[in-house]
């Protein structure tokens, strides 16, 4: 499904990815970890098109197209979901109004069949009780006045509804509390969890991996994965404050473990 081979990409000049290589096809569960100025997040933004991150080297071929020659509405068109660190707040506009016309604009460009309001409204309510969302919370604006664990729960019936192959998932267990935390994991299991589709998280936690078991983790340091392995290798992060297989000038400068780990 996404085939990423020696990706490298600026950021205001700064080479932040120095050669990734990622192979991730229909129904896998892929996590990254890494330490604080990895490029965790820097390849989440990439992948999603991003302004100002500027790919000068390598390629990324999602479904066999170059993902870099979309423009972002395309690439979500074509079935990719990046779910933020910290959703936005969009003043003034309904969760059921921008849903609506998310859903709409994508079926648009595929050619397909747009919802009306009825059947939008029984997608959102299945949606919504899939992740213990009351509906009054989708009438009111994106994300005003909602907690973190709300904005995330709002995303992931967003991700529901939009029905991603893809979903690219930045740090979705960042600000939940156990609870939260279950709800989303059980959330993305439902919607994810298929033959068809896939999902990288990125995650500086263990926990959430509890929940959503990965087939494949993957260590990101210095702009490069550097270890993968399967589900062990997060519990081996947890056990070790800095693993001896870390690059010698992560582990220099940098402290290594999960529960210190910022996004990058």
């Amino acid at each position: 499904m996404l085939n990423i081979d020696k990706l490298t990409n600026t950021i205001d000049g700064k080479t932040i990815l120095k050669g990734l290589s990622l192979t991730i096809n229909a129904g896998e569960i892929h996590a990254i970890m890494g330490p604080n100025g990895a490029g965790k997040s820097t390849l989440a933004y990439t992948l999603g098109g991003r302004p100002g991150y500027e790919v000068t080297g390598g390629e990324a071929l999602y479904d066999g197209v170059n993902l870099f020659t979309l423009e972002p509405h395309e690439r979500a068109a074509a079935g990719l979901f990046l779910g933020f660190q910290y959703p936005v707040e969009i003043p003034g506009v309904s969760n059921l109004q921008f849903l609506r016309e998310s859903l709409n604009s994508q079926k648009r460009a595929r050619g397909e069949k747009e919802l009306n309001g009825g059947e939008f409204i029984r997608l959102a309510k299945e949606k919504a009780a899939l992740l213990g969302l009351d509906m009054d919370m989708l009438k009111r604006p994106v994300n005003v006045g909602f907690s973190g664990g709300e904005k995330k729960r709002a995303e992931m019936v967003q991700m529901g509804i939009l029905d991603p192959k893809l979903a690219i998932l930045d740090e979705t267990d960042s600000g939940l509390d156990i609870d939260a935390l279950k709800i989303v994991g059980a959330g993305i299991n439902a919607i994810m969890r298929k033959p068809d589709k896939a999902v990288l998280l990125i995650t500086h936690y263990q926990r959430l991996l509890d929940y959503v078991k990965p087939d494949f983790v993957h260590v990101l340091a210095d702009g490069r994965i550097v270890k993968s392995g399967g589900p062990e290798l997060a519990l081996e992060l947890e056990r070790e404050a800095m693993p001896k297989w870390l690059p010698h000038e992560r582990r220099r400068h940098l402290p290594f473990s999960p529960r210190l780990c910022a996004s990058a």
